[in-house]
């Protein structure tokens, strides 16, 4: 059982304990699914639009690079028979310098865009959770949570994620 599954477990069973105390109090659960709430929310789907946008722009500036690697490749594999041993060596060793430069490049990609979507995430983030808090305090809710979470079924009827849009669309903009 890992660490999340166990304080979720805790929180449920100490949520419960104190309802069954509260011999009145009323267990009212409501979950949602933030996946879905970010690619169907409006701010969601923009940012994501603005990601995967920078994400192509990157795509199509490396892919020239990417395509001579290729062919560089395929020419030593073709000619490198043909080649003395020098020159094998030399344009093997340039095509390996080539090859993490690209490389290296990508991978400063990869961390740009990863950088662009926390920064997209965070307002969403802080508004989901405001959202979700509002949705539970207004709905008389003793608890909501994610989806994520290590339960197998949860009942359509608690299912929290179009009011969360709903409220999110409104929030954001």
């Amino acid at each position: 059982m890992s660490l999340r599954t166990g304080w979720i477990t805790v929180a449920l069973l100490l949520v419960f304990a104190f309802c069954a105390n509260a011999q009145a109090a009323e267990v009212k659960i409501g979950v949602f699914n933030s996946q879905k709430v970010f690619t169907e929310s409006t701010y969601g789907r923009a940012a994501n639009q603005r990601i995967q946008t920078r994400a192509k722009q990157l795509e199509a500036q490396f892919k020239p690079e990417q395509d001579s690697l290729v062919a560089m490749q395929q020419e030593i594999e073709k000619k490198s028979s043909a080649w003395s041993q020098a020159v094998k060596a030399d344009k093997i060793r340039d095509f390996q310098k080539r090859q993490r430069d690209f490389q290296g490049k990508t991978s400063d990609a990869r961390f740009e865009i990863q950088q662009m979507r926390d920064k997209e995430m965070e307002p969403f983030i802080k508004a989901l959770q405001n959202a979700v808090t509002q949705i539970g305090k207004d709905g008389g809710y003793t608890m909501v949570m994610e989806m994520r979470s290590p339960f197998e079924y949860f009942s359509p009827t608690i299912d929290l994620t179009d009011t969360v849009i709903k409220q999110l669309n409104t929030t954001l903009k």
